[in-house]
């Protein structure tokens, strides 16, 4: 389903619920971000049990443990009883059946690409849990934060373990064009997510590597790698948390701080 098809059914899903706030079960990580700041407590059911978990959570764990979690069974989120789930693009098929059955509302969100399309989604949802300004507030944080940068774009690439690449045509590819960097990606050739070889990287290196595993274990076997060390001043690796790149929402606010700090130690 499209952003712009749900965009337009969350009236319609707002006015055909009860007078009260809907209640909201979220079966995704990233959606949970975005509830914690535009919806009501009461109104949050469920959440997604990711939140939960330290390695994939965009919201602090405190946090997250007020809430009821749910791995996204049929029988988890009907036993919740809510006004409507929403979830990013894929959902079990029996939990889609459950639903319609019990006529519960399902809306669900494409991984953003932009940040355009990632604050049209943070409107969409606050619209639908009746909470329309606070979406906007959200969103005009997120686009001011995410305001593209003057200085002149510096040749990087955000490595994850094993080579994995985020290139154009995603929302990490326009983070990095916003904060001042030019992904690489598109010299190697790669596709919207590919893996690239090291023999690649050592042979054409971009001057930043922003690198998932090194924020996260302090070390990767390929960026730690001798002939990637030899490179020396000619490539700079700066670790970049996985979180920052898991979800758009709040996350780009946080994301566009640690670009920009980055990019910041290059000067103009």
């Amino acid at each position: 389903m499209t952003q712009l098809f749900w965009a337009a059914l969350a009236p319609l899903l707002v006015s055909a619920a009860p007078p009260r706030a809907p209640r909201i079960v979220s079966l995704n990580p990233c959606i949970d971000a975005v509830l914690m700041q535009i919806a009501d407590p009461a109104q949050i059911a469920g959440i997604s049990h990711y939140s939960q978990d330290a390695r994939s959570s965009s919201i602090p764990l405190a946090q997250a443990r007020r809430f009821r979690a749910t791995s996204g069974t049929a029988e988890e989120v009907v036993a919740l009883a809510p006004d409507v789930v929403i979830t990013g693009p894929h959902v079990e098929p029996a939990t889609i059946a459950a639903l319609k059955r019990m006529h519960i509302a399902l809306v669900q969100y494409p991984v953003p690409d932009s940040v355009a399309e990632s604050a049209a989604q943070v409107r969409a949802m606050a619209t639908l849990a009746g909470h329309a300004d606070r979406g906007a507030a959200l969103a005009g944080r997120i686009e001011a934060a995410a305001r593209p940068s003057s200085a002149t774009p510096l040749p990087a690439l955000i490595w994850q373990s094993g080579g994995l690449v985020p290139g154009a045509g995603t929302l990490s590819d326009d983070l990095l064009r916003r904060a001042g960097f030019r992904n690489m990606s598109a010299v190697y050739g790669l596709k919207k997510w590919d893996v690239l070889p090291l023999e690649y990287l050592i042979a054409n290196p971009p001057r930043v590597l922003l690198s998932i595993s090194a924020a996260e274990v302090g070390e990767d076997r390929l960026t730690s790698h001798p002939a990637v060390r030899r490179l020396g001043r000619r490539i700079t690796l700066a670790p970049y948390p996985a979180r920052l790149m898991n979800c758009g929402g709040p996350t780009i606010i946080a994301a566009m701080a640690r670009l920009k700090q980055v990019r910041g130690e290059f000067g103009s």
